[in-house]
């Protein structure tokens, strides 16, 4: 391994803005692999029109595909951290990095705010038609059968929706996914930002795994309860029924109205909690990888 001298300035130490886009990607698509049941059991929940336990539909999914079944959709998962994370984590440290002062210092709350937004809201788009076919692919098993899409993964749901239903309709919801985006990277990209500097300055605690799990933690409870009103308004109409032309829902905010209306304002947060073990967790294992993959990096290319 070439040795650098000890004195090399940390400024010099950086990771290439492409590498930073393929690491952040790649942390996502990593943490997916093990998150995956979860967001399929809140998406079941969420398109279920009544009471439906956690536990209900969890016996269901093995009942009917066994466990295996529990990481159905998981190619329109890894395909949605492809292109959804890997925009929105690549934008948001090389806007990070651009946003620090001369000496280093990092940006203010409100700032990593507004360059998380930015981020996702680029993320959101980039992702819209992979999040589609996610939706889809772990709701379908909640349809009757004759009403069941069928996809057999993610690349032939993407094309049979580009050919039944034209290439715009790929980016059906990208409207909510997008409100949905600046909630989740506002709340959970900042707030992990400023939640890692508070506890290394309070609690002194070093930096490592430890502190990125706890970052996390409190990331995606606060982005759980702030975002989910937004994650159902989005599933519903992305797996929403057309009948002879006509859809279900004219627009988001009749999802939202109508959710509100016939099954109650709870109804807005029904999936919390696979919600939360699935953002939260996800949140901890993305960034660990994230981490540890810039670590690995600057250790390949400078040593200690």
């Amino acid at each position: 391994m070439q040795s650098y001298p000890k004195q090399l300035a940390n400024e010099e130490k950086k990771i290439p803005n492409f590498l930073k886009f393929v690491f952040g990607g790649s942390a996502g698509m990593a943490g997916m692999c093990f998150v995956q049941p979860l967001e399929l059991l809140k998406n079941r929940m969420q398109v279920t029109k009544g009471q439906a336990s956690l536990v209900e539909v969890l016996g269901g999914i093995i009942a009917e595909k066994g466990v295996r079944g529990l990481w159905t959709g998981l190619s329109a998962g890894l395909a949605r951290q492809a292109t959804y994370t890997t925009t929105r984590l690549g934008m948001y440290t090389v806007l990070f990095d651009m946003a620090k002062s001369a000496d280093g210092t990092p940006p203010g709350y409100a700032l990593k705010a507004g360059i998380a937004m930015i981020a996702g809201l680029c993320g959101a788009f980039v992702g819209t038609p992979t999040d589609l076919a996610l939706v889809r692919m772990t709701a379908d098993g909640r349809l009757p059968p004759a009403e069941r899409r069928h996809y057999k993964h993610v690349f032939d749901a993407l094309i049979r929706i580009y050919r039944e239903e034209g290439l715009f309709k790929l980016w059906r919801g990208a409207v909510p996914t997008m409100g949905r985006a600046v909630v989740v990277n506002a709340a959970q990209l900042a707030t992990y930002s400023q939640a890692k500097q508070m506890l290394q300055q309070s609690l002194q605690i070093k930096d490592g795994v430890l502190l990125h799990f706890l970052s996390s933690m409190l990331s995606g409870l606060v982005t759980s309860v702030a975002s989910m009103p937004i994650d159902m308004m989005k599933t519903r109409y992305q797996n929403m029924k057309v009948v002879d032309g006509k859809p279900e829902y004219s627009s988001p905010v009749h999802v939202l109205t109508s959710v509100v209306k016939n099954e109650g304002v709870l109804a807005l947060w029904r999936g919390f909690l696979p919600y939360y073990f699935k953002i939260g967790p996800h949140t901890v294992l993305t960034f660990i990888f994230l981490e540890q993959f810039n670590k690995a990096y600057l250790k390949f290319k400078y040593g200690d």
